[in-house]
């Protein structure tokens, strides 16, 4: 089986269950080959309620590996997410294996104080 079908079974798997809102909305992680993408979404409304990535202007210039750029991704959506008054979301890896990049994603938006 194909790696992108695998892992788009698995995604199917996952949002089944994974849903977000307005107070807890979902924070889906898309990772590519160069970057690193991550969005609140709030699903009762259809829409991305914030958004990150390891492209944005503060980050593109940072050194680093992929790994430590994803770390400053997570704690940047935390931050916004702080701003913005949410405090808990709903992790939605997306149908990636928690670890890696992933994994430190997650790990920046806990340092920061974002619960989920």
């Amino acid at each position: 089986m194909a790696t992108k079908n695998k892992r788009l079974k698995i995604k199917k798997r996952i949002r089944s269950t994974v849903s977000g809102s307005a107070e807890r909305p979902r924070m889906s992680v898309f990772r590519s080959n160069k970057e690193i993408y991550v969005q609140l979404v709030d699903d009762l409304e259809g829409k991305t309620v914030l958004a990150a990535s390891s492209a944005d202007k503060g980050l593109a210039d940072d050194k680093g590996n992929k790994t430590e750029i994803a770390n400053k991704v997570g704690k940047l959506i935390a931050e916004r997410a702080k701003e913005a008054g949410i405090e808990k979301v709903v992790f939605d890896r997306n149908g990636y294996l928690y670890h890696g990049r992933v994994k430190a994603l997650a790990e920046g938006a806990r340092e920061e104080g974002l619960k989920f």
